[in-house]
């Protein structure tokens, strides 16, 4: 971003998925042009936003949904970023080599380009969340993506969780925690319940941004998607997508159950107030933490 601009534009796109990728792709592709107009300069979309999250059943044939990068995709989102002048963040079901798949984020630069990818690093296999069937974990690390409005640090849902990537994006001067999203609601789950989980979600990234003085930009799907294999009631993607400052205070959360398109200001100049006030990247004891790189300390 350049040092004389204050504010920049981020749009985020909430959507429901349909089973057939060429309605998703355009359906995309009118909502980034809604945010383009409005003004954004950087979109984010949505984990795996080409298709119904078909990690909830284990099917070699959904493998087909993946694609290599470049490919299809990168080519039409790219054109996508070139006729509108933004940067796009997109989430991808790559096909890297025969039996060896990733679940990637993509940064697609102003001009069409690929400014940089991320392999989700962590992964996860629940009831209805199986993705150790079909995602190899990531072997690009957690390093930012320069681009022409600022230095991203791109992860993808269940990185989410973890404090550890957050900071290792911040160590390499990320300006922005962004988290394509995938995940809602249990149905067996109490409504008590699923609120615990959502709030605690939206709670652990408010907390990256608090421990590392940075925005957080967090995108989140929508809408109900059924279990192919009826052994569940299916998901309720709980939306929910949000943007918060340097200090966890929300600039705007979406609801639950719509669909979204939103642009949002975020002053990236606060980051650098924010960490003179609390100095915790100066009083790191970076010393006595050697055990975390170890599983559990008996």
């Amino acid at each position: 971003m350049p040092s004389n601009t204050d504010n920049m534009k981020t749009g985020i796109v909430q959507m429901r998925c349909t089973d057939s990728v060429e309605i998703n792709r355009q359906q995309l592709a009118e909502r980034i042009a809604e945010a383009a107009q409005q003004g954004a300069e950087l979109v984010v979309l949505q984990e795996l936003h080409n298709s119904r999250y078909f990690c909830q059943v284990e099917q070699t044939e959904l493998f087909d949904l993946a694609e290599p990068i470049p490919g299809p995709s990168t080519d039409f989102f790219g054109a996508l970023a070139k006729d509108h002048g933004i940067v796009i963040v997109c989430s991808l079901f790559e096909r890297r080599a025969a039996g060896l798949y990733h679940n990637t984020a993509v940064v697609l630069e102003r001009d069409g380009s690929i400014a940089g990818c991320y392999r989700k690093m962590h992964i996860p296999d629940d009831p209805a969340y199986y993705e150790k069937f079909y995602f190899t974990p990531g072997d690009l690390g957690f390093h930012p993506i320069q681009t022409s409005v600022g230095r991203l640090g791109v992860q993808v849902c269940w990185d989410q969780w973890y404090p550890e990537g957050a900071r290792l994006m911040a160590l390499q001067g990320a300006e922005l925690l962004i988290y394509p999203t995938a995940i809602g609601y249990e149905s067996s789950d109490s409504p008590e319940e699923q609120e615990r989980q959502r709030e605690a979600w939206t709670t652990v990234q408010r907390g990256h941004a608090v421990a590392n003085g940075l925005p957080v930009i967090s995108v989140n799907r929508t809408g109900h998607e059924p279990d192919p294999s009826e052994q569940t009631g299916g998901i309720e993607f709980w939306g929910s997508s949000f943007v918060c400052g340097p200090q966890g205070e929300f600039l705007y959360r979406a609801p639950q159950d719509e669909e979204v398109v939103a642009v949002v200001d975020i002053d990236l100049h606060r980051s650098e107030q924010v960490r003179r006030w609390w100095p915790f990247l100066r009083d790191r004891r970076i010393d006595e933490y050697g055990g975390l790189l170890e599983r559990f300390i008996d």
